[in-house]
């Protein structure tokens, strides 16, 4: 199993042409995320989170500056990096379980070694006795369900989640948080998760990153020392409550700076 990687994207411009403008998304935005570590972002609407996650996920290319994974240049799309996108991007014509077996298909993984894959994450995810089921008969938390066992049997270092819970119900997100962090623990992968729920944020991370409004800068890095595992009673906490506050308060003085 690929062990983490560490994740450094230095000094890195995002510029947009279109018919009529320049846009600057991103202006020399820096940030690095440890081996193993949870990190979370968090900005306006329009700030260029989920650009920064294609970015680094190789889906688009950067300006100027450098991003990288494990210490190699990020200039493509690879292996080492998986996404999960808010929509349900599983393939309609595969069953759940060749769904998670496409990417170890496509890499040549010897047949006995992906059923065993399969399997794994399924069970991980809580969906083996649906691996014959296709995308059109789950509901949208069990599709996304598939969506992360299907990253993760790839065996990425890197997991980019962008939104990945935005379209789900309360109830079904909270379920969904705690089989991410469930997830994580067991398989010990690097996580960037881009969100626009503060609370989603806190219980999540091992550090939030605030961005700006566009151009997309890191505005600061908050440290989230809550005792591992965590429990929603959580946010019931001073110390949750405070950092909460201190997060919206950032986000607040950039409301304007974006879209408009």
């Amino acid at each position: 199993m690929t062990s983490s990687a560490d994740i450094t994207v230095d000094k890195v411009t995002l510029r947009y042409e279109t018919a009529k403008t320049t846009v600057l998304a991103l202006d020399g935005l820096s940030l690095s995320v440890k081996p193993n570590e949870f990190a979370v972002i968090v900005g306006p609407s329009g700030c260029g989170k989920s650009s920064l996650l294609y970015l680094i996920a190789g889906l688009e290319g950067i300006t100027s500056g450098r991003i990288s994974v494990g210490g190699k240049t990020v200039e493509a799309p690879g292996a080492d990096r998986g996404m999960v996108f808010q929509s349900y991007t599983l393939f309609p014509w595969l069953t759940v379980a060749q769904n998670v077996e496409y990417g170890p298909k496509r890499r040549n993984v010897p047949e006995a070694a992906r059923k065993e894959l399969v399997e794994h994450y399924l069970s991980e995810v809580g969906l083996a006795e649906f691996r014959d089921h296709y995308p059109s008969q789950l509901s949208g938390g069990m599709k996304q369900r598939v969506a992360i066992a299907r990253a993760l049997a790839n065996d990425p270092a890197v997991l980019l989640m962008d939104e990945p819970f935005g379209a789900l119900d309360s109830q079904t997100r909270h379920t969904m948080q705690r089989l991410l962090l469930r997830v994580w623990d067991h398989s010990h992968k690097t996580v960037l998760f881009v969100t626009h729920d503060i609370d989603e944020a806190i219980l999540l991370a091992d550090r939030v990153f605030v961005m700006s409004g566009r151009p997309g800068q890191i505005r600061k890095v908050l440290n989230v020392d809550f005792a591992r595992p965590r429990s929603s009673e959580i946010v019931l906490d001073p110390a949750f409550i405070s950092m909460k506050r201190e997060i919206m308060g950032l986000l607040k003085s950039d409301e304007g700076d974006d879209d408009h």
